[in-house]
């Protein structure tokens, strides 16, 4: 079984016609506005992708594991996580709305595109990170380059999206996305050395390291897990796995943590 996972470049109206390092000089003159790692089949309920924006994302919303099941689509629904890894001046985040707003009225504000100015928006910067749970309306904004950890699934519901040749999906949109606030508790800041938890669950663990672990997680991570260095490198099974690349580890003892290197690990829970 491969230790690094392949990836899949997807091009996309808003991503960006130069990658930054480490993918600099790959596209093929396309616009790219994704790179992921295909799912190892011992976690195949996990995706971890880059993403890079020179336009605004549209405004969209996933839907739970129990809500594409009741509609026939499967079992697993969508919830996500970014990490910001770069932030052009003014960048920001669309995550909720800055106050309750019915479905009449989202539906209303989809239509006429009031919905963008509907949304909170957050300005960001590298290091920061955000919690995504299923049913909330979101929009990633220009200038921005992140890593996305998230439930395998392509189900998005496209609200509103300036007007590109693309599918909009408001019915199903509206039927899921919650009209609310995003919960401060599931925004923060990444601190430049040492240990963070990330996310702990319902449906996946995700930490930050710059070293090696301490002893207590290596009683979290029990199997298989996902190693995504963002800076430097490590080593899973001896293999070498440096920034920009992800890799499949048997178990934490496989992994070796480098001095100086920003690690992520994720595992379903």
């Amino acid at each position: 079984m491969p230790v690094i996972l392949d990836t899949k470049t997807v091009a996309k109206p808003w991503g960006v016609d130069a990658l930054p390092a480490p993918f600099k000089g790959q596209g093929g003159g396309e616009r790219i506005g994704e790179i992921w790692f295909e799912p190892p089949s011992l976690l195949s309920q996990l995706l971890v992708k880059y993403i890079f924006t020179s336009q605004a994302l549209s405004v969209q919303v996933h839907p739970s594991d129990a809500q594409t099941l009741a509609d026939g689509k499967g079992c697993q629904g969508k919830e996500e996580c970014w990490l910001i890894l770069e932030a052009e001046p003014n960048a920001k985040l669309g995550i909720g709305f800055t106050e309750d707003l019915s479905p009449d009225a989202m539906r209303d504000a989809a239509i006429d595109g009031s919905i963008e100015r509907l949304l909170a928006w957050h300005p960001v910067q590298a290091g920061d990170f955000v919690y995504i749970p299923a049913n909330t309306v979101h929009a990633i904004g220009a200038g921005i380059a992140l890593i996305e950890v998230q439930q395998n699934s392509d189900i998005t519901y496209r609200l509103y999206d300036y007007a590109r040749p693309r599918d909009l999906h408001l019915e199903s949109g509206i039927s899921v996305a919650l009209g609310r606030p995003h919960d401060a508790l599931l925004r923060s800041r990444v601190p430049e050395a040492g240990h963070q938890l990330l996310v702990d669950g319902p449906l996946f663990r995700l930490d930050r390291l710059d070293g090696e672990p301490g002893i207590d997680l290596h009683t979290c991570y029990t199997g298989p897990l996902l190693v995504i260095p963002y800076e430097g490198l490590a080593r899973v099974a001896g293999d070498i796995v440096v920034a920009g690349q992800c890799a499949l580890a048997q178990s934490l003892s496989s992994v070796v943590f480098t001095d100086n290197s920003k690690v992520l690990i994720a595992q379903t829970t």
